[in-house]
């Protein structure tokens, strides 16, 4: 129908399918990109305010597709020539596509919890309140309308199914008689996307399930609209089955009205499936033991795992948390001891002699910016360096005036893989390394060259090689 207005409207020359080439289908494209509401179409279905805004990206995908099936079948069936490929001249652009992902549509906790309260509390006085303009809605006993309420907030099912759930659907299996965990096994009916299957739900469903039946009369068989086959459906009453707008124009009504809260928020209204995407969301981000997506699929009934990401949203509580446990933050830091000499601060020599010592475990380097040094893992031994077996390194661990803090180091990824990997790991460091100057102005292979001219040399004057000259770093 969009498409014919929009044909009448600026290619009133076409008349007939036949006459429409690739270069009409690439504007109706462009048209459908900047397409807005009430474009094209009846506007009395509109809200207020909802007039001259843009449509939905996945609107916009429908519309293509329609017109993708259309013109294809039109061809199938021979009834116009084949001028041009609908498949490539209707294809949803890239840009579009990246703008349609899941958009589940949770209640917030506290509505939520509003409304379970204002459920758990429905009596024979909320269903006076309604309207005398509409008999019908006063038409079912208090028993069957808290047993659907019961069961649309705690079953997470879709209107539909709730409609076509048969008698007996719901059993209770004890799980721990010590610690009286009970649960309700209800038997899900045949639906849009898998065959019947059984899901755990609160006990309370199981109760308020058993109370209707106690007071259910009898009736004849129902035929499903689904399978097909005759059964009793649970929610009948005086011959008539209970019907599917029935959930939506007068039970979730009811609800909201008794617990306070307003039939639409920036989602929209609140239907049937509101509570199906709040329930799995809550279920994904429970703090104790949430339920995985697989596991959310099963109880959810979907053929695929695609279906139930457009259910599940995760709140920024969870998220939060699992930033948190992540230590995304510290990962690469490590911390170090380091030692001030405070004798040497308080008698104003720290501009010539070393006051600030990190500990090394093999030793301590005394660069005052170690933190900054490319080799502070892969020490080179330069004149900062200050080993624990030598006497000066006893002599500072025995003073008494030194104050021991502890200092946090970030590393790069090579250095963190040199402490978590162990040797092949330190051994690849060292190689990188040894082009980069010390604190002490020399590479690490300038020093090994040094020290090997100074053995060679000392070899060369007669003297014992373990006796060579060391060369003297400054």
């Amino acid at each position: 129908m969009k498409a014919g207005r929009w044909v009448a409207h600026t290619q009133p020359r076409l008349d007939h399918p036949d006459q429409w080439t690739r270069e009409v289908a690439a504007e109706w494209v462009a048209a459908v990109l900047s397409m807005k509401k009430g474009d094209f179409c009846q506007t009395t279905y509109l809200r207020q305010g909802q007039q001259g805004s843009p449509i939905s990206p996945r609107h916009k995908m429908q519309l293509l597709s329609a017109l993708n099936v259309f013109f294809r079948d039109c061809q199938e069936w021979e009834w116009i020539p084949r001028r041009f490929d609908p498949r490539r001249a209707f294809a949803v652009p890239r840009m579009l596509l990246a703008l349609i992902h899941p958009n589940p549509k949770p209640l917030p906790d506290d509505l939520w919890a509003k409304a379970l309260s204002a459920g758990l509390q429905l009596g024979a006085e909320d269903l006076a309140s309604l309207s005398p303009r509409w008999p019908t809605r006063r038409f079912y006993p208090i028993e069957m309308v808290r047993a659907v309420a019961m069961v649309w907030l705690f079953s997470g099912l879709r209107s539909d199914e709730i409609v076509r759930l048969r008698v007996g659907c719901a059993t209770t299996k004890v799980l721990d008689e010590q610690r009286g965990k009970t649960v309700c096994l209800l038997e899900v009916p045949t639906n849009k996307t898998s065959r019947s299957f059984v899901k755990p739900v609160d006990p309370i469903v199981a109760a308020v399930i058993d109370a209707w039946e106690q007071v259910r009369p009898q009736q004849a068989r129902f035929i499903d609209r689904k399978t097909g086959e005759p059964v009793p459906l649970l929610f009948a009453f005086r011959g008539r089955p209970l019907a599917p707008p029935y959930l939506n124009h007068t039970v979730i009504p009811l609800i909201c009205t008794k617990a306070g809260i307003p039939r639409h928020d920036r989602h929209g209204t609140i239907t049937s499936h509101r509570a199906r995407s709040t329930m799995a969301t809550q279920l994904l981000n429970s703090p104790d033991h949430p339920m995985t997506v697989f596991e959310l699929q099963q109880w959810l009934g979907h053929r695929s795992v695609s279906s139930t990401l457009h259910y599940l949203a995760i709140t920024p509580t969870r998220l939060s948390e699992s930033f948190l446990k992540s230590n995304h933050t510290h990962r690469n830091l490590r911390t170090v001891q380091v030692l001030i000499d405070q004798d040497v601060v308080l008698s104003g020599d720290a501009g010539t002699q070393p006051w600030k010592f990190y500990d090394l475990g093999h030793g301590y380097c005394r660069y005052d910016f170690f933190e900054q040094c490319p080799h502070r893992m892969a020490c080179a031994k330069c004149s900062f360096y200050l080993p624990k077996g030598s006497t000066e390194t006893q002599l500072l661990e025995g003073k008494i005036n030194l104050l021991k803090m502890r200092q946090e180091i970030p590393l790069q990824p090579a250095e963190l893989a040199a402490v978590d990997e162990g040797i092949e790991a330190f051994e690849r460091l060292l190689t990188q390394l040894r082009q980069t100057p010390t604190p002490a102005g020399l590479t690490p292979l300038q020093i090994d060259d040094a020290k090997t001219s100074a053995r060679e040399s000392g070899v060369q004057a007669g003297l014992p090689e373990t006796s060579a000259a060391r060369p003297t770093v400054t």
